[in-house]
């Protein structure tokens, strides 16, 4: 009997689809039914290949040689993922195989981990493509009845593969090209220049700001408050104290004459629904979670419990066709903390609004909102919790009826001198009932007259300073590569992650500040690889190939002359790179200075001269938790010496940090070792960078 293969990104999602064909489990490596064999990836199995592989001169480079660029690219399997791949591929080549599905993220970056599986595994055998936009059961049963020919997604396959392709030419030369020039370990990258760019332009704008001292006269008449405004330009801002107190005390122990009341009945619906970084920016704001912490609690309630939809999205609109799935969506959330909204949505028939329904907005996928599957609190961390709460407010805010409110202006004045006021008086909350108290301050209506007189005021002079613009946040951050084009949806957080893991940026409470390696790094890349609009010229152009509209060899041809420029100007520069973290130990080999490398796998002394190469363990930061405070430790010394340590002071010899953890999993209950067994299970699930794993071989310690 003939089969179809389907082939997933992570093994979580491939139970799913198992699950919904009636597939049986086959060993835990693979499922299998009469008609269906369901495996799958674990990220990306196949990279590019890494420069040795081609051969001379790409085995042993030179500043001069540089840049070096394949006249074919070739691919390999990533290391780590050797024997998934293989098992894969034995499965494609069974002779009881007649096609396969598609089954992997469907973007730009999913296509590309089965597409270079099927590459390099030289499979020919016809392919179809599973496009859902979550892995629910009825998602994934009508995904698979509206199966289409895999070969539609050409265009997006090669987009993805000439992302990779610049990036390991961009990438691996300039990083080789700064790390040879400068005998230090710094990076250069097509979207993480530009993005460093963007903290470090926020800091020097707010080091060139001098702030203003101005002044406000208000005039508060009637619970209003109004501000003084200069008849001609309309402005409130005063910057001599010398004029605001003349200002002021004209305008004591006059009548006010009513110019103006003008109102307004106004309707304002709650606006779309959450794209990935609009909902990485409020976590970020309202939890200060990381960009990459709120992805991955998305990922665990899209593909692990099932009950928000594809996250990787730019879209915050519907397609018409999802109105209809409407109400089954709310009838999830019944049991949750808005079930009287819900009560209040479905008691009605959800009415199609341009405010979060737009065909012609929506892309690959729609806007984030929650599945059919009614969400088990139980199972959820707390960051789970946190965010599925923020897509539900949303999702049934945008269901909401409109805010009504009458919008008042009001113009006053004192004889030459003019006050403008507004406020605004609630009608109806609607949306904004999910946030507020109904009508908690309910003010009154104003019935002023125009020509009429008030005589019950206050007048008040008020200084102020002008403020800069604040230091950039993790969401902040997002916010600005998502207005320059840097990046696509689903990279920018790995992006934020890369600056922060390479040191070129840090934290400083909540907000982003570069560090000394970070700012000095930007002084030596050429200037154009710190242009934001060329790189998001480059994401424009990406996409055109995503859609057919540009040839994607043509785009490689392009980057790999800008490249040649970039190496040129790196070679040619008279700048020097100043390490700043010289330790007072000698290399015994050579004798310099040993530098101190601190990142998040540890510390560590290794030797300034890159030929040398010797280096020497401070400290392995280590997954083990402090039995006292429960935060991380650090594993000290050599041999019988190995010792964890913890900031809060406790210290553990490795020896007898083992027996006791075999004392305890000894006593584990059965429950115990389950829930192990999964936490370890998911682990492996873990995504594969495959331009990380190409660099792999070429860092050079700093």
């Amino acid at each position: 009997m003939k089969k179809t293969l389907v082939f997933a990104e992570k093994p979580s999602v491939g139970r799913n689809i198992a699950q919904v064909l009636g597939c049986k489990n086959k060993g835990g490596k693979y499922f299998e039914s009469d008609h269906y064999v369901v495996t799958w990836a674990l990220g990306h199995l196949i990279t590019l290949a890494s420069p040795e592989k081609y051969g001379k001169p790409f085995e042993q480079w030179t500043l001069n040689e540089l840049p070096v660029v394949p006249e074919r690219f070739k691919l390999e399997v990533i290391p780590q993922s050797k024997k998934q791949y293989y098992l894969v591929k034995q499965l494609m080549e069974r002779k009881d195989v007649e096609k396969i599905v598609i089954a992997t993220d469907a973007g730009r970056e999913g296509e590309l981990v089965a597409r270079w599986v099927l590459a390099y595994a030289g499979i020919k055998k016809p392919i179809q493509r599973l496009w859902i936009s979550s892995v629910t059961d009825k998602a994934i049963l009508q995904g698979f009845k509206n199966l289409v020919d895999g070969r539609q997604y050409n265009a997006l396959y090669k987009a993805a593969e000439a992302r990779a392709q610049a990036d390991w030419i961009v990438g691996l030369n300039g990083t080789k090209a700064l790390s040879m020039k400068h005998n230090a370990s710094l990076s250069l990258g097509r979207v993480q220049t530009p993005t460093l760019d963007l903290v470090f332009q926020r800091e020097e704008e707010i080091k060139r700001f001098v702030p203003k001292t101005f002044f406000e006269v208000d005039l508060e008449v009637q619970g209003i408050n109004c501000h003084w405004v200069d008849s001609e330009q309309g402005k409130s801002r005063i910057y001599s104290r010398e004029d605001a107190k003349k200002i002021q005390e004209r305008c004591s122990n006059k009548k006010v004459k009513v110019v103006a009341c003008n109102k307004k009945r106004k309707e304002v619906y709650s606006g779309g629904l959450y794209d990935l970084t609009l909902l990485q920016r409020d976590a970020n704001r309202l939890y200060d979670m990381s960009a990459k912490r709120t992805l991955n609690a998305m990922q665990n309630l899209y593909e692990k419990h099932k009950v928000l939809t594809y996250p990787r999205t730019d879209s915050k609109y519907l397609t018409k066709d999802i109105v209809a799935t409407l109400p089954e969506r709310v009838m999830a959330l019944r049991q949750t903390a808005y079930k009287d909204v819900c009560k209040e949505i479905l008691a009605k028939p959800i009415q199609e609004r341009r405010s979060f329904v737009d065909d012609q907005k929506v892309g690959d996928h729609h806007g984030i909102i929650p599945t059919e599957e009614r969400p088990n609190f139980t199972a959820f961390s707390q960051e789970e919790t946190r965010i599925y709460l923020l897509v539900v407010e949303k999702f049934l805010m945008a269901l909401m009826p409109p805010h009504t409110y009458m919008d008042v202006e009001v113009k006053l004045e004192m004889d030459r001198d003019r006050f403008v006021g507004k406020t605004q008086i609630d009608l109806d909350l609607g949306w904004k009932k999910i946030k507020r108290t109904p009508l908690a301050k309910e003010k009154k209506d104003i019935a002023w007259s125009k020509g009429a007189f008030l005589s019950d005021y206050k007048v008040a002079l008020k200084e102020g300073k002008t403020q800069p613009p604040h230091y950039l946040t993790e969401g902040d951050l997002l916010h600005e590569m998502e207005k320059a084009g840097l990046g696509t949806v689903a990279t920018r957080s790995d992006m934020i992650e890369k600056i922060l893991n390479n040191l070129y940026v840090e934290h400083q409470g909540k907000c982003l500040r570069t560090t000394k390696t970070g700012r000095q790094l930007l002084e030596l890349v050429p200037s154009a690889m710190r242009s934001k609009e060329l790189t998001a010229k480059w994401e424009k152009e990406l996409e055109h190939i995503g859609t057919g509209k540009k040839e994607a060899q043509q785009f490689v041809q392009d980057i790999t002359v800008f490249t040649q420029t970039v190496m040129k100007e790196i070679k040619q520069s008279e700048k020097q790179f100043k390490h700043d973290n010289v330790s007072s130990e000698c290399c015994p080999t050579c004798g310099q200075k040993l530098l101190v490398i601190q990142n998040k796998y540890g510390k560590k002394l290794v030797c300034r001269d890159r030929e040398c190469g010797y280096k020497k363990n401070l400290a392995k930061t280590t997954n083990a938790r402090c039995p006292q405070c429960h935060k991380k430790m650090d594993l000290v010394g050599e041999k019988e010496q190995e010792t964890f340590v913890c900031r809060c002071g406790y210290k553990e010899k490795l020896k007898a940090f083992n027996q006791r953890k075999e004392k305890a999993k000894a006593s584990m209950s059965k429950k115990e070792v389950q829930r192990y067994l999964k936490k370890k299970e998911e682990k492996e699930e873990g995504f594969n960078n495959p331009f990380a794993e190409l660099l792999k071989p070429h860092k050079v310690e700093k």
